[in-house]
C-alpha cells in the first residue's frame, strides 16, 4: 500500500518512521504545508515522498493517517473517504459527535477502513489489565481513577480535556468493555489561558454499575500517568511512568462488610503481584493494525466506532462544564455490539 501521513509535526513524524519500517507499505508520503517539517523527513527517509499539499498525492495514495489539529480531522477524513481512501485519525477522532457519526457511516457505506489512533488500546499493559478485569480476577469493579498530569504542553485550539482525556476515556472504555451513560465535568482556567487547563471528569457506567474519575492538568509540578482500578476482591494500579512493574495487582480490600450499614471493621492486606508483560511499541501496533486491516478488509482493533464513543464523552464533558449539570448519554455507542445511534 501507499500510505500518506497528513501533518508531520511531533506525532506525525513518528508515524512516518513506523510506516517506513512496515513491509506492507510500498511508499510513505509525508504531507505538511510547513516545509520546515518536510525537509528533515526528506533527509531521514530518502525513500519517502515529501510534499506540501494533499492535492498533489490524493490520487496516488491508498490510505492516510491524519495527525493534524483536531478541528481539521473531520473535514480531512471526509475528503479522503469520499475519494475512496482508508483512513486512520489521531485522537480525538473529530471535534463533534455529528462529524464522527458521519465518518462511520461513510466508511461503512463505502466498505473502507476507518480507524482511530488510541495508542493506549494497543498498549500491552492496558490489554493485560482489560483481560484480568474481564476474567473477574479483581471481582466486581467498583470504580476507576485516572490522573494524567504535567506542566504543559498548553494547546492553542483545545482545552485540557480534549487534549489529554481521550487517552483515559479510551482506556476506561476498553478495560470495562462498556461506554458511559452519564458524564459530569468541572474545569478551571489559570495563567490567563482561553481554555481550561485543569479539569475533573466523572463517568457513570450505569449498565455495569461502575464509575470512573479522570483528573487532567497542564498545570502540575509532576508528570503523572496513572490508572487505578478498584474491585471487590483486588485492586490494580497501572503507572506508565515506571520503567519496570508498570502494572501492580494488590490483594487488598474490605473483609466481610456488615449487612446492617455500619462501618466495616476488618480489612484484608495481602500481597502485591507485578506480572511480567512483554512490551511492544504501541504506535507500531497502531499503524500495523491499520495497514493490515485496510489490506485484508478485516475490522481494525480500534475502529471508528471506538473513536465515536470517546468523542461522545468529550462533547458531554464540554456541555457539563458549560452548564454545571450532569449530561446523560442515552444513545451512547455500544462498543461491544458496534451499534451506532442515529
Amino acid at each position: 500500500m501507499k500510505v500518506g501521513v497528513i501533518g508531520c509535526g511531533y506525532w506525525g513524524a513518528k508515524h512516518v518512521r513506523v510506516l517506513s519500517s512496515l513491509p506492507e507499505v510500498s511508499l510513505v508520503v509525508a504531507i505538511d504545508a510547513q516545509a520546515e517539517r518536510i525537509e528533515p523527513l526528506r533527509r531521514m527517509y530518502p525513500s519517502a515522498l515529501c510534499v506540501t499539499s494533499l492535492d498533489e498525492v490524493i490520487d496516488l495514495i491508498d490510505a492516510a493517517i491524519i495527525a493534524t489539529p483536531p478541528r481539521s480531522h473531520g473535514p480531512l477524513a471526509k475528503r479522503l473517504l469520499a475519494a475512496g481512501k482508508h483512513v486512520m485519525v489521531e485522537k480525538p477522532m473529530t471535534a463533534s459527535t455529528a462529524e464522527a457519526r458521519e465518518l462511520v457511516a461513510m466508511a461503512d457505506e463505502a466498505g473502507l477502513t476507518l480507524a482511530t489512533g488510541h495508542t493506549f488500546e494497543h498498549n500491552a499493559v492496558v490489554k493485560h489489565l482489560r483481560d484480568i478485569v474481564a476474567a473477574g480476577e479483581l471481582g466486581k469493579i467498583y470504580y476507576l481513577d485516572t490522573a494524567r498530569l504535567n506542566l504543559g504542553l498548553y494547546q492553542p485550539d483545545v482545552n485540557v480535556v480534549w487534549d489529554l482525556a481521550p487517552h483515559d476515556i479510551s482506556i476506561i472504555n476498553m478495560v470495562l468493555g462498556a461506554t458511559p451513560t452519564a458524564v459530569s465535568a468541572r474545569g478551571d482556567r489559570h495563567a490567563g489561558t482561553p481554555f481550561e487547563d485543569v479539569a475533573y471528569v466523572r463517568l457513570e457506567y450505569g449498565t455495569i454499575d461502575a464509575t470512573a474519575n479522570i483528573h487532567v492538568s497542564w498545570l502540575d509540578p509532576s508528570k503523572v500517568r496513572r490508572v487505578t482500578v478498584v474491585g471487590s476482591q483486588r485492586m490494580a494500579v497501572y503507572d506508565d511512568m515506571l520503567d519496570e512493574g508498570r502494572l501492580r495487582i494488590y490483594d487488598k480490600g474490605i473483609q466481610g462488610a456488615p449487612l446492617d450499614g455500619t462501618v466495616p471493621m476488618s480489612y484484608r492486606y495481602g500481597g502485591i503481584v507485578s506480572p511480567h508483560i512483554p512490551m511492544t511499541e504501541p504506535l507500531a501496533e497502531v499503524d500495523r493494525d491499520f495497514v493490515e486491516s485496510a489490506i485484508t478488509g478485516r475490522r481494525p482493533a480500534v475502529d471508528g466506532r471506538r473513536g465515536l464513543a470517546v468523542v461522545e464523552v468529550l462533547e458531554a464533558a464540554a456541555e457539563s462544564m458549560a452548564t454545571g449539570r450532569t449530561v446523560e448519554i442515552s444513545a451512547a455507542t455500544d462498543i461491544a455490539t458496534d451499534a451506532v445511534p442515529a
